[in-house]
């Protein structure tokens, strides 16, 4: 078989339909593209472009000849990015999304990890507990906790986590601990104003999801307000377990319904896509699926 420029000659051709443009995209001559194109014809032995005064068309072999190459040229062209991305030292500003509580708790360690191994990026790491917008951001990458909308982003899971309701022991010594989730309208709940749908958590009830209507008298934007909130016995808090770790562990707080937990949440790195990111994000994200450990949580 042909050189890969004569195979890149020939696509071009058949794409943009002269040898003058196709000359002018691979950036080669006219007499060079020509060329490419008569040693690919006498290589498979068949005629692969009609030529007439105004253009190229590509015969019947030839069509059919493209729509088999074509994807395998771009594999070779996403394979050769991808090997001298690696030749490249990851440099540059990387900016990074995660939630309050978690970025703190679990990334900025995996972060100063990274920044000893590559001292040539700097890192903006963005807190919040919003679903933020990447390209808008002009963000890198985002760690995200919970299901993912369609979205155009590249995306690789990290792991998942439990969802658990928690109180504080001197919210139950007052009002008593729930055994079913139906009990929760018996209780101060609460409330995330920034989740989808903040009045309704989830459960596994007789091995079916299913949705409680809960109500309180304090809602907040933030984790670490509901945190703040659940340890001053405001109400009960629905969060991932992680971030409470330390909290159930000191005995702050104590996790109760533990046997109608839903589905674990999935955990996700996302970062923009199609094309080879860079180096800084390929070498992250290596480092983040690696490293971070999530205590069987």
């Amino acid at each position: 078989m042909r050189r890969l420029e004569d195979l890149e000659a020939f696509i071009a051709i058949v794409e943009l339909g002269s040898l003058t443009a196709a000359a002018r995209f691979t950036q080669r001559t006219v007499q060079a593209v020509s060329r490419s194109l008569a040693l690919l014809e006498a290589d498979v032995g068949l005629s692969l472009i009609r030529r007439t005064t105004r253009q190229c068309i590509p015969t019947e072999a030839g069509m059919q000849f493209y729509d088999r190459i074509k994807p395998a040229l771009a594999e070779i062209s996403t394979a050769k990015a991808e090997l001298m991305e690696q030749r490249i030292e990851p440099s540059g500003m990387l900016r990074v999304s995660a939630s309050v509580l978690f970025g703190p708790q679990f990334l900025v360690p995996i972060i100063a990890e990274y920044m000893h191994a590559y001292p040539n990026v700097e890192v903006d790491l963005q807190l919040s507990d919003a679903f933020v917008d990447i390209a808008e951001e002009r963000l890198d990458m985002a760690i995200r906790i919970g299901d993912l909308p369609d979205s155009g982003l590249r995306a690789r899971k990290l792991g998942t986590l439990r969802r658990v309701v928690f109180g504080s022991p001197a919210y139950f010594a007052r009002h008593g601990v729930p055994m079913q989730p139906s009990d929760l309208r018996h209780h101060s709940c609460i409330v995330r104003t920034v989740h989808g749908n903040p009045t309704h958590w989830s459960f596994l009830v007789h091995g079916k999801p299913r949705t409680i209507a809960i109500q309180g008298r304090f809602r907040t934007n933030t984790m670490a307000a509901i945190y703040a909130a659940v340890q001053d016995g405001l109400g009960l808090g629905y969060s991932p377990v992680c971030p409470i770790r330390h909290l159930v562990d000191s005995g702050a707080v104590q996790i109760v319904l533990q046997e109608y937990e839903p589905a674990p949440v999935p955990i996700h790195v996302l970062w923009p896509g199609p094309q080879t990111p860079p180096a800084k994000v390929r070498t992250f994200i290596d480092f983040v699926v690696e490293r971070l450990d999530l205590g069987g949580l």
